[in-house]
């Protein structure tokens, strides 16, 4: 059984600032991913979300409760603890199904709560210490970029899965095709500002 979180409301009166820039572009960058991974499974039933294509690979289910667990297991306690808990059952994430869609995305919510709950309360002057993986030494701004890597791996494996079950009904996340000119005319349309890429995405 996995430790509850922390929950992040305990720290939402900090100022993001404070974070330094690598930190809160991060944080950014895991809330786009959760968000295109939320899109993509909306548009899917229960039995979308549990079918496989092919005997070799996971259904978007197996790939929802790895990343949970993967989340879960190296985010609890994260600087203190070894990001593979002895609680996890790695092997069962790509085994276990969900009995319907509302678990399937508690299991989610759980593990990206987990995540957030670890992250936000971070500042600049945490990202030399040393967190282990399996034994293996990483600062805590090469683990975060390890996850992120993961996560967003993952998530494309999400995306991809639920365009193909879609077909032609599948609602893109991104710029549709034929879009190009239209949104690079908007863009060029506007005066130069330096913010963050993920700000103002739908």
């Amino acid at each position: 059984m996995s430790p509850s979180p922390r929950n992040p409301e305990d720290h939402k009166d900090r100022d993001p600032r404070d974070r330094g820039n690598f930190l809160e572009s991060s944080i950014k960058l895991f809330r786009t991913y959760r968000s295109l991974g939320e899109k993509a499974m909306a548009q899917l039933s229960h039995e979308e979300l549990l079918r496989r294509p092919n005997d070799e690979s996971n259904s978007i289910a197996h790939i929802v409760h790895h990343l949970s667990g993967n989340m879960l297991s190296r985010f609890t306690d994260f600087t203190t603890t070894d990001g593979e808990k002895p609680w996890r059952n790695r092997e069962k994430e790509f085994e276990e199904a969900y009995p319907d869609k509302a678990s399937l995305m508690a299991d989610w919510e759980k593990g990206w709560s987990c995540v957030f709950a670890a992250l936000e309360p971070l500042r600049e002057s945490d990202l030399p210490t040393i967190v282990y993986i399996r034994n293996e030494g990483h600062t805590v701004l090469e683990a975060i970029q390890r996850q992120l890597a993961h996560y967003a791996s993952h998530v494309g494996q999400i995306i991809y899965q639920a365009k193909v079950i879609k077909g032609s009904q599948f609602q893109s996340l991104s710029i549709p095709r034929g879009g190009s000119a239209g949104f690079n005319e908007e863009k060029f349309g506007q005066e130069k500002t330096r913010r963050h890429f993920t700000d103002g995405l739908k």
